[in-house]
C-alpha cells in the first residue's frame, strides 16, 4: 500500500507498556509519510519513555494532562482536529477503559470525545492477553468499530513465548492508512452479510448446530459500515453485540436465514454468505421433549434450502462472496462450491489449523476467484481478513464494471 498521510493528522496514544519505546519507530513512519502527529501519553509510559523524544520527532507539543489552566478545553480541541486515533502500544488497562466508557485521563477522554476512526495495537504478557475478561473487553471495541491490530507471537518481556507482541511498526501505519484510505469507499453500496450458526430444532428442546461463533461475519459488517456501506447483518443465535449503525436480523433456523436474505434482495448489491448454515435438519421435528430410552434413537434428516444457489439464479448486477470451511481437501473442496454455487469469490479456510476456525480471533484464509485466481494470506486478525475480504469486493466490481445498484 503506498504510505501516502499527506495532509493527514493523527492522534498517536501511548500507554504503559515495554513496548512503548517502538511508538518512537511508529511516529517517525507515520511523519515521513506525511502525517501531522500529536502524542498524547499517559502518565504510566512517562515511566518507559520521556516526552520529549516524541516531541523532538513530531515537532509538535507533547500532551499528557488532561487539565491545564492556560489551554482551552484541550480534550474537545484535539478531538476536533485528528483524523484517526491510534493507540500503539495499548496495555489492558486503556483496553478495559475503553470498552466499559471509563475517561479519567486525556487518552481515553479523547476516545469519548472523538468521532474519528479508532485504531488500537494491543501489547502485553500472553496470560493477559488470553485472559477472557480482555478478550469480551476486545469484542466491545470490535463492536463499536474500533480497529484491533492484533498483536503477534514471540518472546515476552516476562521471558516466556507466546502472544502479546505489539504487531510490527509497518502492520500497524498499514492499518493507520488503510483506515483513512478506504473510509467511505463503499457508500452507496447495501452489503447484506449472514454470520453466525443456524439452529434446526429436534424437539423443543434439543437442536443440530455447529461451533461457529459469527466473529468472521460480524467483522466484515463492521468493516463494511466503517467503509461507508449499508449494511444489513443476518445473524444466527451468537452473544456478540450488534456493531455499531448496522441493521441486524436475528434468526434462529436455515428456513428463517432463507426468509430474510430474500426479503433483503431487492435492495442488496454485495452478499457476503459468512454463516454457517447447517446443511441437514431433521425431517420431522417432535412435538413434546423425546425421552431418553434404552435403545437407540433414529433421527431421519433432509437438506436444508440452498440459499446461495437460489439468489444465484436472481444475481444480476450483484456480488456474490462465499465461505468454505473445510477440514481436508480444503481448496479443491472451496473450488467445487465456487463452481456450483456461481460465485465471484470464495474465502476457504482449513478450521483444524491452529489459529484459523471457530471462535477464535484470527483467521488463516485464502481468496480463490471465479477467474481461479488463488491468493493465501497469513495468519490475522478476522478484523484485518474482512479488511482484506471487501478489497476483493472494489476489485471485482471495479473489473466488471458492476454499479452499486441491483437489478428489480
Amino acid at each position: 500500500m503506498e504510505m501516502d498521510l499527506q495532509g493527514k493528522h493523527i492522534l498517536l496514544g501511548v500507554t504503559g507498556s515495554i513496548a512503548a519505546y517502538k511508538s518512537v519507530l511508529i511516529l517517525r513512519q507515520l511523519v515521513q509519510a506525511g502525517a501531522q502527529v500529536t502524542v498524547v501519553m499517559t502518565s504510566s509510559a512517562q515511566q518507559f519513555i520521556a516526552p520529549l523524544t516524541f516531541q523532538v520527532l513530531s515537532r509538535r507539543p507533547v500532551f499528557t494532562s488532561l487539565f491545564d489552566p492556560s489551554d482551552e478545553i484541550r480534550h474537545l480541541t484535539l478531538a476536533e482536529q485528528v483524523d484517526l486515533i491510534l493507540i500503539a502500544p495499548a496495555t489492558a488497562n486503556i483496553i478495559g477503559k475503553i470498552a466499559n466508557g471509563i475517561a479519567d485521563d486525556l487518552l481515553t477522554t479523547l476516545v469519548v470525545a472523538s468521532s474519528s476512526p479508532i485504531v488500537i495495537a494491543p501489547a502485553m504478557d500472553g496470560d493477559m492477553w488470553n485472559h477472557p475478561v480482555l478478550q469480551r473487553n476486545l469484542s466491545v471495541l470490535n463492536g463499536l468499530g474500533i480497529h484491533v491490530v492484533s498483536p503477534e507471537e514471540g518472546p515476552l518481556a516476562s521471558g516466556k513465548e507466546g502472544m502479546g507482541r505489539l504487531a510490527t511498526e509497518s502492520r500497524i501505519v498499514e492499518a493507520v492508512l488503510s483506515r483513512l484510505k478506504k473510509r467511505g469507499d463503499l457508500k452507496g453500496e447495501t452489503v447484506l452479510v449472514t454470520a453466525g450458526p443456524t439452529r434446526e430444532p429436534i424437539d423443543p428442546v434439543r437442536y443440530i448446530t455447529n461451533r461457529s461463533s459469527g466473529k468472521m461475519g460480524y467483522a466484515l459488517a463492521r468493516a463494511a459500515q466503517g467503509r461507508g456501506a449499508r449494511v444489513i447483518l443476518i445473524s444466527g443465535p451468537t452473544h456478540l453485540p450488534t456493531p455499531a449503525k448496522v441493521e441486524r436480523i436475528s434468526v434462529q433456523s436455515a428456513e428463517e436465514m432463507r426468509e430474510a436474505v430474500l426479503r433483503c434482495w431487492p435492495e442488496v448489491t454485495v452478499l457476503i454468505m459468512a454463516a454457517a448454515v447447517a446443511d441437514y435438519r431433521p425431517r420431522r421435528r417432535a412435538g413434546q421433549k423425546i425421552k431418553k430410552e434404552n435403545e437407540a434413537l433414529f433421527l431421519e434428516l433432509e437438506p436444508t434450502p440452498d440459499i446461495l444457489s437460489e439468489v444465484r439464479s436472481q444475481q444480476g448486477h450483484r456480488t456474490l462472496i462465499g465461505f468454505a470451511a473445510e477440514t481436508e481437501d480444503v481448496l479443491n473442496r472451496a473450488r467445487s462450491k465456487l463452481e456450483q454455487k456461481g460465485l465471484d469469490l470464495i474465502v476457504a479456510n482449513d478450521v483444524t489449523q491452529e489459529g484459523a476456525g471457530f471462535d477464535l480471533d484470527t483467521n488463516i484464509v485464502t481468496f480463490i476467484d471465479a477467474h481461479g485466481e488463488t491468493t493465501s494470506l497469513p495468519k490475522l486478525s478476522k478484523a484485518e481478513v474482512a479488511e482484506r475480504v471487501l478489497d476483493r469486493v472494489k476489485e471485482l466490481k471495479s473489473r466488471s464494471g458492476m454499479g452499486n445498484r441491483p437489478v428489480r
